[in-house]
């Protein structure tokens, strides 16, 4: 991203920090028509991308070339007029009323320029993913089999991409729940970060774990994992807390490659964690008409899960390893944390509001205003004009890009729904299926990863649950458990192999290897795979059934997530040899994914496994102890 100075400066942020407030205010305030709030928010951020984002590595980075300005100027035009035009938009009967010249010309106008923002300021593996949904559309007919398409007019193509705000497009319901509910909660995470949140946050990671061996992995874990539900992005997760914790972990003994995938592992995981999770649950409660409380709640427990199996991974590593705790001037006394401990005040109004079923926004807005009145209660957290102002822009900018994604994975959809590709292409994966619902499973999680290679973690997740999703709720799952195990590994694919956006960006700081760390994460990451079958074959861990079902639920999965993780670090009280570590890691995959098995069986096998693995090795230990 340039760094831009003087009056430009002023002029581009101040923009940024103008319409992010716009947006606050309609949080609270109410949204004006659809359309016309989608036009505005389009207008408000898409131009910005061509300032901000440079074209090449070697364009200039201190301002915008005449050819960003004119890039900007070009993008910002269709979206001002229908912003204006709201209601002619919203009266057109689709692919009905006359798409002539002058809607042409706005229509390639808007997707050209989108593509090109979203090349510079997200990936060019999403632009070329809606230029091959283009593509599709218009050489359907000439393609074999379940590939074929009827013919659609070049007219039609545009309009499908553009200008059919019901089924999905530029201005369709996904660009919708961005402009309004997540834009807040974006304005909530920024108002966070600026009253020194994101310091209680890290002080409370050391102060809890800091003292146990391999503290700074386990500071990394806590921190990543508070950090996620108000950063919405695994990438800036790993930047913010990544700085601090990875050199901290090589520091006292961890490979990079090593230190990086926790790191990794441990900040995708923020989208996973209530009560805050990342912009793809927005989206999963527009998408489902299930409240997002209710989302919320079913995704506690895994959320939990997740960082639990992280944090006994880290543990039998340093263990292993022989790490240190960290030294006692760097854990910072719990009367830091506790000095900060009001902060914790606007997260709990949040929380409350979305349980008592207010809006989405309407929650993130008051939030936002009691985190600007609480911080005014210490003087080290106190909100100036400075602080203020600085908070909506970092709001701006993080809308900014998000803005792209979602329209142009609202031109994905809009073409595989006209397509019908998204029937074909579940028919393709059912019919590979067989009627298997664990090999269903497989081919949908293999899908999502793939899909995740190349493009952010909502428009991945909007795809794979356009395609799988249908299968799945054939096959008898329930929506919401359906939803819920695309959602996962949407998630997963920012750590995974061969292309990990989040191992990525910590094996930068680590200076590793990006593929042994996104190897790394995956192997600390590995109770996410776990989980999200989980979800489809035991319920319970989502809230569903009697106190016994759920406490079962949940103790098979952490007693098969110990097992699991001590047998890939090849440590439990003391090292595992071989044969143990085979048969411990075995029974943990069992009770992870032997579902062909009663519930209660499975959790009697992990726990007998635990306890004469865990009763074996303390007896040796106390054996082979000096004297």
């Amino acid at each position: 991203m340039r760094e831009l100075s003087g009056p430009l400066r002023l002029l581009v942020y101040g923009w940024l920090a103008a319409v992010a407030g716009v947006h606050l205010y309609f949080g609270g305030f109410g949204f004006p028509e659809p359309i016309g709030m989608r036009g505005f928010h389009l207008l408000a951020f898409v131009p910005v991308c061509f300032l901000l984002w440079p074209a090449l590595k070697t364009s200039r980075m201190d301002r915008p070339t005449l050819l960003d300005w004119a890039w900007a100027v070009a993008s910002g035009l269709p979206h001002a007029w229908v912003m204006w035009n709201w209601d002619v938009v919203s009266d057109r009967m689709e692919y009905v009323d006359p798409f002539g010249p002058f809607y042409m010309l706005l229509g390639i106008t808007t997707i050209v320029t989108l593509l090109e923002a979203t090349r510079r300021a997200v990936e060019p593996g999403l632009a070329c993913m809606i230029i091959a949904s283009l593509l599709y559309m218009l050489l359907g007919p000439w393609l074999p089999g379940v590939l074929n398409t009827r013919v659609f007019t070049w007219s039609e193509i545009v309009e499908s991409a553009w200008l059919v705000p019901t089924a999905g497009g530029v201005y369709g319901p996904l660009t919708g729940i961005v402009a309004t509910t997540i834009a807040v909660f974006i304005l909530f995470g920024s108002f966070l970060q600026a009253s020194g949140t994101g310091r209680l946050f890290t002080n409370l990671g050391a102060a809890a774990a800091g003292r146990f061996s391999g503290g700074p992995a386990k500071v990394a874990v806590v921190t990543s994992g508070l950090f996620g539900t108000m950063s919405g992005s695994s990438v800036s997760n790993v930047i913010t807390t990544g700085a601090m914790t990875i050199p901290l972990m090589i520091r006292i003994g961890y490979a990079p490659a090593v230190a990086a995938g926790i790191e990794a592992a441990a900040s995708v995981g923020g989208a996973l964690m209530p009560p805050v999770m990342g912009a793809a649950a927005f989206v999963m409660a527009e998408i489902t008409n299930i409240p997002y409380s209710e989302i919320v709640v079913a995704a506690a427990i895994g959320g939990v899960l997740y960082y639990f199996a992280i944090l006994a991974a880290v543990h039998f590593e340093a263990k292993k390893l022989g790490l240190r705790p960290m030294t006692r001037e760097e854990v910072p006394p719990w009367r830091e944390v506790l000095a900060d401990a009001h902060l914790l005040i606007p997260i709990g109004v949040l929380v409350w509001l979305m349980g008592a079923r207010w809006s989405g926004n309407y929650a993130a807005f008051w939030a936002c205003m009691a985190m600007v009145a609480v911080a005014f209660l210490r003087r080290r957290s106190r909100m100036g004009p400075r602080q203020i102002l600085a908070a909506l822009i970092n709001a701006g900018l993080t809308m900014a890009p998000l803005a792209v994604t979602i329209a142009g994975a609202g031109i994905v959809v809009s073409c595989l729904t006209a397509t019908g590709m998204v029937v074909a292409f579940g028919g393709i994966i059912k019919g590979l299926a067989g009627g298997s619902l664990p090999l269903l499973l497989i081919l949908l999680a293999a899908t999502v990863l793939v899909l995740g290679m190349g493009i952010p973690t909502t428009p991945s997740y909007i795809i794979a649950a356009a395609i799988g999703v249908p299968q799945l709720i054939e096959m008898g799952i329930p929506m919401l458990a359906a939803h819920l195990f695309i959602f996962y590994f949407a998630v997963l694919a920012d750590a995974t192999p061969p292309v990990a956006a989040a191992a990525f960006a910590a094996s930068a700081i680590a200076k590793s290897g990006p593929t042994i760390s996104s190897l790394h994460a995956t192997r600390f990451g590995i109770a996410g795979f776990t989980i999200g079958f989980a979800f489809i074959y035991d319920p319970a861990i989502m809230f569903q059934g009697s106190a016994w079902t759920i406490f079962a639920a949940t103790a098979t999965q952490v007693a098969a997530l110990t097992l699991i993780t001590s047998a890939w670090a090849g440590f439990l009280l003391r090292p595992l040899g071989w044969p143990l570590r085979l048969l411990v890691g075995a029974a943990g995959l069992f009770g992870a994914f032997g579902h062909v098995v009663p519930d209660d069986a499975r959790l009697g096998v992990v726990i007998i496994m635990l306890g004469l693995a865990f009763t074996g090795q303390w007896m040796t230990r106390l054996r082979t102890a000096p004297g």
